[in-house]
């Protein structure tokens, strides 16, 4: 379901360049990490390029997944397990920084992006969402979660060295981990002198550079239908990054129960189908989509602010689209589809 949903999200390409302009090679590469199907496009690249840039994809993307992950073993799986101690001990450097980075923007979004829930997210198992026996957890163990009020900053940083007396913290970094480790391989790709590219994990994508002498084009699904809902030609480096109560969810007596919670309440968060951040960072842009997310159609548009967002789509549970100036100029929206759009917020 996943993979198929991921398609209408991909880059649109054009078949064939002009009869009399030389063709440029197009490289594609599909791996599956992160729980997800990462597809890669490299333009204007020999074979060797492109061989040697995938080989490097898929091994840095496998020891992320592997280092970062709390249910396998690994540096993150490790890190909860010693943080539960209350004593310091010295953390892999790849978890530490994603700590440090994430702290900025849980603060900014008032703990609406919050990687300390990960006793939350367990307890909800949406990670087995395909699970046909999968239920809601008690009332009470969400209750006595939330007690605790985990959050970074309960984490204290001495050099290498991390520690928490709060026995509520277990790190997630499913909503920040997948834009921060597509920018660190973007990065990588320029290092080779790749210049266009696309990584696309899932539909949500950083493109570079340009598909000849035309943007990349993405589209951007509708969260309830079997379509694209809008489509946006990239401008040099810019990450589109979507969070949607569509991708990971299950149904229990009639209701749904969506991946993406509220930590104020422990529930998943209400009021919203879909929300799109374009940006030039893509681990903000991940983050940010979650945060605005549960911050629901009220209170998106103040964080949007606090963390300097210019280009942003929400799109509410009654299917309305609240769109920022900036953003809706960026938008070219599905004609065959009725839309009710607001432009709302002056942002800068």
């Amino acid at each position: 379901m996943l993979k198929h949903l991921s398609l209408l999200a991909a880059v649109f390409t054009i078949a064939s360049l002009a009869a009399c302009e030389k063709q440029a090679e197009v490289h594609h590469h599909s791996s599956l990490h992160f729980g997800t199907l990462i597809d890669i496009t490299l333009y204007d690249v020999s074979a060797t390029q492109a061989n040697a840039a995938f080989k490097q994809l898929d091994e840095d993307f496998a020891t992320m997944h592997s280092s970062w992950s709390p249910w396998v073993p690994g540096s993150m799986n490790r890190t909860n397990k010693l943080l539960k101690t209350g004593s310091p001990f010295s953390a892999g450097p790849g978890v530490l920084e994603l700590i440090k980075r994430s702290t900025v923007i849980a603060d900014k979004t008032g703990q609406l992006f919050n990687p300390a829930i990960g006793e939350l997210i367990n307890l909800w198992k949406i990670h087995n969402h395909d699970d046909p026996n999968i239920q809601p957890p008690e009332k009470e163990l969400i209750e006595q979660l939330l007690k605790s009020a985990p959050k970074l900053s309960d984490i204290k940083i001495n050099g290498v060295k991390i520690h928490t007396k709060n026995s509520g913290v277990s790190l997630n970094f499913g909503a920040f981990a997948k834009g921060y480790a597509i920018d660190l391989e973007i990065n990588m790709l320029k290092n080779l002198g790749i210049k266009n590219a696309i990584i696309n994990t899932g539909g949500d994508l950083k493109a570079i550079g340009s598909h000849g002498d035309r943007p990349w084009h993405i589209a951007i699904r509708h969260p309830r239908q079997d379509t694209w809902l809008a489509k946006i030609e990239t401008q040099g480096d810019e990450s589109v990054f979507t969070s949607g109560d569509y991708e990971r969810y299950y149904q229990y007596n009639g209701k749904r129960y969506h991946h993406i919670l509220d930590p104020r309440t422990g529930y998943p968060a209400q009021g919203v189908q879909s929300v799109t951040v374009l940006h030039t960072n893509s681990g903000l842009a991940d983050a940010a989509a979650t945060a605005l997310f549960v911050a629901g159609p009220e209170k998106w548009l103040e964080i949007a602010q606090k963390l300097e967002l210019k280009q942003v789509m929400l799109i509410d549970d009654k299917g309305v689209i609240h769109v920022t100036p900036a953003m809706k100029k960026r938008l070219k929206f599905n004609s065959q589809i009725q839309t009710t759009i607001l432009t709302t917020g002056v942002l800068y």
